[in-house]
């Protein structure tokens, strides 16, 4: 009889198990928009057969870029692979290698908590391999992986509600859902719920992101691409302790590659208006602003972008 029981048991909280797993995975889960979401874009970039800008990075890549823009005025096609800064820099990175082509610029926007990193690994790095199918991508620990399988059978609370929330307003279950332009950008804005606070940077970039970082710029020349690496735009304090480790931040990964930034700025803007739900994350107007950024620094410090002299007297 116990052992009926215990069986019983058992069984029900597979079933649990394999529900909540099928709901993260598949259904409404952020695990589910993130895959998804990544192989649209590698299905993006193979559409393209000419060199071409890769920018990839977090979420601060994927929800600042106006592809469009910077097409429209470099002439050359812009695919925006950014995805989310959960996954670490060691799943990052090799994450979007695969799609450096000859020719091709990868043009890296890396957020502060990747670059101030000691492992390369973060919250999202075990389960996001595991979405893609390549379980353990980026040196993510046997046992990591195993915890994060299991936890990827546990919706979270939030996202059931936000879930329930979007099945009864609009039918459908992807709270999530990010539909995206033919270059990858994000459609949509997500407002502020919290008061806003200008983010202070402790610490400047890592010994260990700069040796990460300078093996991913012999990987990206290896393919026959070229590396180019940009401050991240971040609402953000101008107190003499960010300012100080920024500034270093930037200077050791100009030593890198081409370093995009202002360098008055330091791409630390103080309007909050520009910004959308993060620190990071832009509204779609700001987007422009930030695209037109981009342009001029590619023409101003990277060879293959600078106007030809006719081009230029125009």
């Amino acid at each position: 009889m116990k052992n009926k029981r215990l069986l019983t048991w058992v069984l029900v909280a597979a079933g649990i198990w394999s529900a909540g797993f099928v709901y993260n995975v598949f259904i409404g889960g952020y695990p589910s928009w993130l895959r998804e979401m990544y192989g649209r874009k590698v299905a993006l970039a193979a559409e393209i057969d000419q060199p071409k800008i890769i920018i990839a990075g977090g979420s601060g890549a994927h929800y600042t870029i106006n592809s469009e823009v910077m097409e429209a005025e470099l002439g050359v096609p812009v695919i925006n692979f950014g995805t989310n800064g959960g996954i670490g820099l060691n799943v990052l990175l090799p994450s979007v290698l695969d799609q450096v082509n000859p020719g091709d610029t990868m043009l890296l926007i890396p957020e502060y908590p990747l670059l101030l990193t000691d492992d390369g690994l973060d919250d999202l790095s075990a389960s996001f391999g595991m979405m893609i199918g390549r379980p353990g991508l980026g040196g993510v620990p046997a046992h990591d992986l195993a915890h994060n399988f299991l936890q990827l059978g546990v919706p979270s609370l939030q996202a059931l509600v936000r879930t329930g929330q979007d099945v009864v307003r609009e039918g459908r279950f992807d709270y999530y859902g990010d539909p995206l332009t033919q270059r990858g950008d994000a459609t949509i804005e997500i407002p502020r719920q919290a008061d806003w606070w200008k983010m202070r940077i402790r610490s400047q970039v890592s010994d260990y992101a700069v040796e990460r970082l300078q093996q991913f710029a012999d990987e990206v020349e290896a393919r026959g691409g070229t590396l180019v690496l940009s401050l991240p735009w971040l609402y953000g304090s101008t107190e003499e302790e960010t300012i100080n480790n920024v500034q270093a931040t930037a200077n050791a990964l100009s030593e890198i590659a081409v370093t995009l930034y202002d360098p008055e700025t330091l791409n630390i803007q103080t309007d909050s208006d520009l910004f959308a739900d993060t620190h990071y994350h832009l509204k779609i107007s700001a987007r422009v602003l930030r695209s037109q950024q981009l342009v001029e620094e590619l023409q101003a410090s990277v060879p293959a972008f600078q106007p030809t002299a006719s081009e230029a007297t125009q």
